[in-house]
């Protein structure tokens, strides 16, 4: 960004505090990052308590974790065939009008599910299609809204803290969104095997209307325009090409990507099957699915702010590997004990090292790209990391669905020892990772 760019968009950053807290949270210090970052926040919320609502609708129209994986991997499926077009996308359009045309689709798409539930659509089928065509939406919005972070904070050396700033508001709303959602379900009568659509209903129409909050942020934001050298502008094929080329040239960059993919196709699903894992392996129901749900949001709230302390600190590279490994151990454990108590403390655990692994590692890749590049760049990094939760989720519902039928927690304990083996052999090879 040019200094005359900067003068015109933002007033000069204050000095940073070097306490605990000025430190952690230096990136609220920008007018730019402030707004966008409490408007994500109250639409993640109302995201969240969707995603709740959902999975308990799904599940107990369907009693079968097949069907559970199966919308999981349909709201993702979309960042696999369309993010590499929303990143060249994000490199030639405002940013701006990317999002909030993925924002009022969203909402709509949120509507469309209330007024479906509202009126007792028994079709587990349009969900699916809902869901298909809210991570369409997504795949556009997810490449401009990570090249966008770079640019609301006006130094380097905070993009770091932006990011895992970022990450912070998406987990908290995790900690808050499905205990509003629980609540919501347990106040209009829901609960295990009594399926009630008007609270469902409810939960995706308080979704719709937190888009707004995006929405209005987005209005208020001053940014600069995206600069292009003519010179390097090629046809939409091309530029897509330069992008792949650019990533895999670089052994640091492929290596971050690998990571990002193996912590979602292995390591994350335990959230996206968490409601049948409480159901059948701890043995409880609704109200210990949404306290699970919550406690995972606040383990990952906590995991962001550690990154977010951690800054610009050196070697973040070999941490995110040791965050990796010990993630990975403690969802050994929580499918290993049957008792809530310890499952608590497990996945609180397991979702900290899992979230700080992603803000660290896309701080880094962020941090190794040119802004001309950055839309493309960012949509192959999330090609990988939101890629890998439909893939994950599809063999992992394969596993434990006819014929083989294999128990779901055994199958997540697999999972993890593979997650924890890949961190092990990038720690003792001779990966770039480890000096980044």
């Amino acid at each position: 960004m040019s200094s005359a760019a900067k003068s015109e968009t933002a007033p000069p950053a204050k000095p940073v505090s070097n306490s605990i807290l000025g430190r952690t949270f230096r990136a609220f210090q920008y007018r730019n990052f402030r707004l966008l970052w409490f408007g994500a926040f109250t639409s993640s919320s109302g995201t969240w308590m969707q995603e709740a609502a959902m999975g308990f609708m799904v599940y107990e129209m369907t009693k079968r974790e097949w069907y559970q994986s199966l919308n999981s991997a349909l709201g993702t499926v979309p960042i696999l065939m369309f993010s590499l077009l929303g990143g060249v996308v994000a490199d030639r359009v405002d940013r701006r009008k990317i999002l909030m045309t993925s924002q009022w689709l969203q909402l709509t798409f949120a509507f469309a599910l209330s007024i479906l539930a509202y009126y007792h659509f028994h079709s587990v089928w349009p969900i699916l299609l809902i869901s298909f065509l809210t991570g369409c939406a997504q795949a556009f919005g997810g490449p401009a809204y990570q090249a966008l972070m770079p640019v609301l904070v006006d130094r380097k050396e905070d993009v770091a803290n932006a990011i895992a700033l970022n990450s912070m508001q998406f987990n908290l709303a995790r900690t808050i969104g499905p205990a509003l959602g629980g609540v919501v379900l347990a106040l209009l009568g829901a609960s295990a095997n009594h399926l009630n659509f008007e609270a469902a209903a409810v939960c995706f129409a308080i979704n719709g209307f937190s888009f707004l909050a995006v929405v209005i942020s987005l209005f208020m934001l001053r940014v600069p325009p995206i600069v292009r050298d003519p010179s390097q502008e090629k046809n939409i094929g091309g530029e897509m090409k330069q992008g792949l080329g650019f990533v895999w040239h670089q052994d640091i960059l492929r290596s971050l990507t690998f990571i990002s993919f193996s912590a979602t196709f292995f390591g994350i699903q335990f959230i996206t099957f968490l409601y049948p894992l409480t159901l059948n392996h701890f043995g409880k129901g609704l109200t210990e699915y949404s306290i699970l749900l919550s406690v995972s949001g606040a383990g990952s709230a906590a995991g962001a702010l550690f990154s977010a302390w951690l800054g610009d600190a050196q070697h973040k590279g070999k941490k995110v590997l040791w965050l990796q490994i010990v993630g990975g151990i403690a969802l050994m454990l929580l499918t290993l004990s049957p008792m809530i108590w310890l499952g608590y403390l497990l996945v609180f655990i397991a979702s900290g090292c899992l979230i700080a692994t992603f803000s660290l590692t896309t701080s880094l890749v962020q941090l190794l790209v040119p802004d001309s590049m950055r839309g493309r760049v960012m949509s192959i990094y999330m090609m990988a990391f939101r890629g890998g939760v439909p893939l994950g989720a599809m063999l992992t519902g394969f596993l434990t669905d006819k014929p083989l039928h294999i128990p779901l927690a055994r199958v997540l304990f697999w999972e993890a020892v593979l997650l924890t083996l890949i961190a092990v052999a990038h720690l003792l090879s001779n990966s770039k990772v480890k000096a980044s």
